[in-house]
């Protein structure tokens, strides 16, 4: 089975983790973004991905190669401009099969999309979407079915009133089967959106749903959502393959950390970290190769990845501390706060409310005090 996914953004929602690299590949616990989506994909049977690539393709490329090493092959097209959901399908036409899975790059999930196959081929769809529900619809846009889960319209962002009565929660889960008809719809050369632009033709016309009632599915375009998709992982609330690594203490600390303080679990310490004396790191923890984690220092609910370092006294909560940030002794980082590449927080400083340092950043002792 073929996919071809779109990871085309350039996913500003999640700056300044995405400043220096594309969202494909930035990290999640302990690997690759995309990763995830690739392996799910591939226990599903897909075993030829095509990606759309516009922003720093080459970095994706790099970090992901070929596929050989998660037993798929992975081919790469580069927009020469962004074109839409629509154009990017359409501008990859000449590698796509009669029928092929097209995926939005930006979702965690573990839907179980051979289900979805399946149903596509029963009802001889052109065009199935994989649908899932959620709690509040009104960020999102309805897809609307009949009994025998035909498409039959959409409402966008609905608000209060529009919801009275309506027996749906379910939204589009950016997980579609196609016919490689859908494309004759799709004009050459601009951008296109499909959801504005080609499901509107299909209704009535052979487009179909797929709910996934009891799935897991997550956009992880923010950085609240990439904490809560950690922690998700963490837990096992989605099926990933670091459960694996995990095991059932939901620990995994690689076999050089030293540890002087506490890990509690679920938690990920990577290689050559370094823990020391009264320090507690965890629950809900992912500390990336080379992290040090300084005396006294308190980490929890965080991801601090790739060769940062956590000073003496620190308190880091409910945050992320991206690859060679240095927070110094005493500071505090917490209540969302992003912490970009290669920056310094001087001591004192106090650091929360969903703040965003950017790559480079030094912030003097006692600069900021939220």
């Amino acid at each position: 089975m073929q996919a071809v996914i779109l990871v085309g953004g350039e996913g500003t929602r999640l700056r300044p983790l995405t400043s220096r690299r594309p969202k494909p590949v930035i990290t999640l616990v302990d690997r690759p973004f995309l990763v995830y989506m690739l392996e799910w994909l591939r226990g599903h049977g897909v075993d030829d991905v095509i990606l759309s690539c516009g922003f720093e393709p080459t970095q994706v490329r790099e970090a992901l190669g070929d596929g050989a090493a998660l037993g798929i092959r992975l081919r790469y097209v580069v927009e020469p401009e962004p074109r839409g959901t629509a154009g990017a399908l359409k501008y990859a036409q000449d590698l796509l099969d009669e029928r092929f899975l097209m995926l939005n790059g930006d979702v965690l999930c573990d839907i179980d999309v051979s289900a979805q196959l399946r149903r596509h081929e029963e009802t001889g769809a052109v065009g199935t979407l994989g649908l899932v529900p959620v709690d509040d619809p009104s960020a999102y846009g309805l897809v609307l079915l009949d009994e025998d889960h035909a498409v039959t319209g959409f409402l966008e962002k609905p608000g209060p009133e529009e919801l009275v009565g309506l027996q749906t929660t379910l939204i589009s889960a950016g997980i579609y089967v196609l016919e490689h008809a859908v494309l004759d719809l799709i004009p050459e050369g601009r951008n296109v959106s499909i959801e504005r632009e080609v499901w509107p033709r299909l209704v009535g016309a052979g487009l179909f749903g797929a709910p996934a009632q009891d799935a897991y599915w997550m956009d992880i375009g923010t950085p609240d959502r990439y904490l809560q998709g950690t922690f998700d992982i963490l837990e096992g609330n989605v099926r990933t393959g670091v459960a694996e690594r995990l095991g059932p203490g939901f620990l995994a600390v690689a076999d050089d950390v030293r540890v002087d303080g506490r890990i509690i679990p679920p938690a990920v310490v990577g290689a050559g970290c370094r823990i020391d004396a009264g320090a507690h790191v965890g629950s809900l923890v992912v500390l990336g190769p080379g992290v040090t984690v300084g005396r006294g220092a308190r980490v929890e609910r965080a991801v601090v990845l790739d060769g940062a370092t956590i000073g003496v006294g620190c308190e880091v909560t409910d945050c992320i501390i991206a690859p060679r940030a240095r927070i110094a002794d005493g500071a505090v980082v917490r209540g969302g706060a992003v912490i970009g590449e290669d920056v310094t927080v001087g001591s004192g400083n106090i650091l929360t409310a969903g703040i965003k340092v950017f790559p480079g950043t030094e912030l003097a002792d006692g600069a900021i005090t939220f």
